[in-house]
């Protein structure tokens, strides 16, 4: 049970290992494609059809919605061992959870309960977070509070919430095939009661940068919106993406927002960055310098 890009080296691994795969649950098609007029499947359908696994949509589980009960009478018609989820995007109620003989299993991208919730990876750079990971939860009832089985840990410093994505993916599914082989092995352990955080849906509002925040702030902003929705700042009413960007030393009083050279060095509440990967709106994304030799920003500009 996936749905983005995140859940397809879950399931590949699954295959790989030899599990016996009844179905694949993901979200419906989504409009997109040209000009949003096609409905476009979801990476797990794409790659689940493609494997031959039988692919369901199914909108809601509420017993309280016809298609709802329909669904989770389905689900439990199945009659599975148990369900690997990852990044489903849909709420799996009691009936659902308790349904497979052994429960259902989630690949979770944080160390809980740290960053319990939507958007794990990116709440994680943003907050500095010197380590992160990815857990193997036994399903309950609760926003991720279920017991965790296995933990993986990496280092943060430096990566894109891509890159972290696709790093805690693939370890995810390594640990989910681990947990897989042997349950036994792998008793699940209850969270710890103290340090819950919980990681909200990152709103588009957010990727707009401000430079009244320190420049460790802004690149952590950077990363944690690549690659999407992406960081953003506007000059001349056209707004420009910075997917990558160095902090520099340089501390500049009073120049927030203000490019202070020629190299699109731009000052920070404390210190000062330099975009190094930027991308105007309707083009492909360049280096600062290219940038710079089509769209003059010179030094002074009040971003």
């Amino acid at each position: 049970m996936g749905t983005p890009d995140f859940a397809v080296p879950v399931l590949e691994a699954l295959v790989t290992a030899g599990h016996d795969l009844v179905a694949a649950y993901c979200q419906p098609a989504r409009p997109g494609g040209r000009r949003g007029r096609e409905l476009v499947p979801s990476p797990v359908q794409v790659r689940a059809e493609a494997l031959g696994i039988a692919v369901r949509t199914p909108v809601s589980f509420k017993a309280s919605l016809p298609e709802g009960l329909a669904a989770r009478e389905a689900f439990a018609a199945l009659e599975a061992d148990v369900a690997v989820v990852a990044a489903y995007g849909l709420i799996l109620p009691r009936a659902v959870l308790e349904a497979p003989r052994l429960g259902c299993l989630n690949v979770h991208g944080s160390l809980l309960p740290r960053w319990r919730g939507a958007a794990p990876v990116q709440r994680a750079i943003l907050a500095g977070d010197a380590e992160t990971g990815v857990g193997i939860m036994q399903m309950e009832a609760g926003l991720d509070t279920g017991a965790v089985r296995l933990e993986g840990r990496t280092p943060v410093a430096g990566k894109t919430a891509g890159d972290l994505t696709t790093e805690l993916s693939v370890m995810g599914a390594r640990l989910m095939v681990e947990v897989l082989g042997d349950l036994d092995a792998y008793p699940a352990r209850p969270q710890p009661e103290e340090g819950v955080t919980y990681a909200a849906k990152i709103d588009k509002a957010e990727a707009r940068i401000d430079f009244e925040r320190s420049a460790i702030e802004v690149e952590r902003l950077v990363r944690a919106m690549n690659p999407a929705p992406g960081a953003w700042f506007e000059v001349a009413g056209e707004r420009v993406k910075v997917l990558a960007a160095d902090v520099l030393p340089f501390s500049f009083l009073g120049c927030e927002g203000l490019t202070v050279n020629d190299e699109l060095t731009i000052g920070c509440g404390d210190g000062a960055i330099r975009p190094t990967l930027v991308q105007r709106a309707g083009r492909g994304v360049t280096s600062a310098e290219e940038l710079l030799r089509g769209f003059a920003i010179p030094s002074g500009t009040q971003l």
